[in-house]
């Protein structure tokens, strides 16, 4: 164990000074092992803080496509190809708290949608030094089995710290059991100034939500739906939700007969916020990436290589057959 104000002279010099670790081991009569081990020592003690600070417009290839087909800005999180599916959230996470981190600034709206990404996220967020921000919720959580507050709230509270923000909740269900009811509360005061600040949203960070695969949407693990139910979404062709709004792939959702009792803004009320993030990983998430992207309601994306490569060999089936000839 070496002293911390060594520690801090040692690091000041590499990392500020760009000297070589040989010439601060010279410096100090250390062996260049020796400084290598009190660089490692210091990041270990928060004496050292290392960020990055992903690229506005990111030039790699699949970038690139996704930007051609969908015309989305796509931010690719590497990740090593046998990286297990936790890994490969934790890394688009990472890549999306930087990114809000850049993004929030003095004045900003922040609506968010609960969920395992949105959450895996907060938990990713350095503190940002913007001022007057406001988090607002995106859509309800409450559900036969739950309030839905121990899913939201965490989520919401730590993004409302990290920003210095002033949080509102939207402590509605997530689906009404009667599109009446929804229309009833929708004219409540309290509900309606709740309402007015989602209006005034100008950045919004989602996911998409899968009932089928390895990790699924906390949408269809609390109770929000019986299985008869999920069974009908699939007759309906859906293939996944966006803030509790159910898609096609496609793109399409207004036919779909639950969301008239859904909480959350639709695709068409997302498009009017001016940058909507959506976050994703996961090869289920697939076709639920299409719908998203298909619907007008994702300006970025932040997604792992290899869900990436996934999508695009999804769409581009010729394309795949090319890189398996490469390979």
């Amino acid at each position: 164990m070496h002293d911390d104000s060594l520690l801090y002279q040692v690091a000041e010099l590499y990392f500020v000074q760009d000297m070589t670790m040989g010439a601060v081991a010279d410096r100090f009569g250390f062996s260049r092992s020796t400084v290598s081990r009190m660089l490692s020592e210091a990041k270990s003690r928060g004496i050292v803080k290392i960020s990055l600070r992903p690229p506005e417009n990111p030039p790699d290839r699949l970038s690139r496509r996704f930007k051609d087909i969908f015309g989305v800005t796509a931010h690719i999180a590497g990740t090593q190809r046998s990286s297990p599916g936790g890994q490969r959230l934790e890394a688009v996470s990472r890549y999306a708290a930087s990114l809000l981190t850049e993004w929030v600034e003095d004045g900003s709206v922040l609506g968010v949608a609960w969920g395992t990404t949105t959450s895996s996220i907060a938990a990713n967020l350095r503190q940002s030094d913007a001022q007057d921000v406001t988090v607002v919720q995106l859509n309800g959580a409450a559900g036969p089995r739950t309030t839905g507050a121990g899913t939201s709230t965490p989520l919401l509270s730590t993004m409302a710290t990290a920003f210095n923000a002033e949080l509102y909740p939207f402590p509605t269900p997530a689906f009404f059991d009667l599109e009446e009811t929804r229309t009833l509360l929708w004219k409540e005061s309290s509900v309606r100034r709740i309402l007015a600040v989602r209006a005034s949203v100008d950045l919004a960070v989602f996911s998409v939500g899968a009932f089928q695969g390895p990790v699924l949407s906390q949408v269809y693990t609390e109770g929000h739906f019986t299985h008869a139910a999920l069974l009908s979404l699939n007759e309906n062709r859906v293939v996944g939700d966006i803030c509790t709004v159910f898609i096609r792939e496609d793109g399409s959702y207004a036919d779909i007969d639950v969301n008239r009792r859904a909480s959350g803004p639709t695709p068409s009320d997302l498009a009017r916020i001016p940058r909507r993030l959506c976050v994703v990983s996961g090869r289920h998430k697939v076709r639920g990436i299409l719908g998203a992207l298909r619907s007008g309601a994702v300006t970025d994306l932040v997604i792992d290589d290899l869900t990436a490569k996934d999508v695009l060999d999804y769409v581009e089936p010729a394309g795949r057959l090319v890189r398996q000839r490469d390979a």
